[in-house]
């Protein structure tokens, strides 16, 4: 199963978007459900987004220093 890992709401006065920090875990790699897969920063946080499901990391579609919106795909694991 494709499972899409999107940049969550980021909560009240924080914005709509966030940049890549740095990522965990690469292609390829195994992840477990609420594994942390990638660092973001705001203006005013930075929090890691973990992963929604266990699987193997297809693809990841965002790369370190790009600025991400709400919603938007960073990533894909097959589950």
């Amino acid at each position: 199963m494709r499972i899409e890992v999107r940049l969550p709401e980021l909560g009240e006065g924080a914005g709509k978007e966030a940049t890549v920090s740095f990522w965990y875990l690469e292609a390829g790699a195994q992840v477990k459900k609420d594994e942390d897969l990638v660092e973001m920063v705001t203006d005013k946080a930075t929090f890691n987004v973990p992963s929604p499901a266990t699987g193997t990391i297809q693809e990841i579609l965002v790369t370190e220093g790009d600025k991400v919106a709400v919603g938007s795909i960073m990533a894909v694991i097959e589950g």
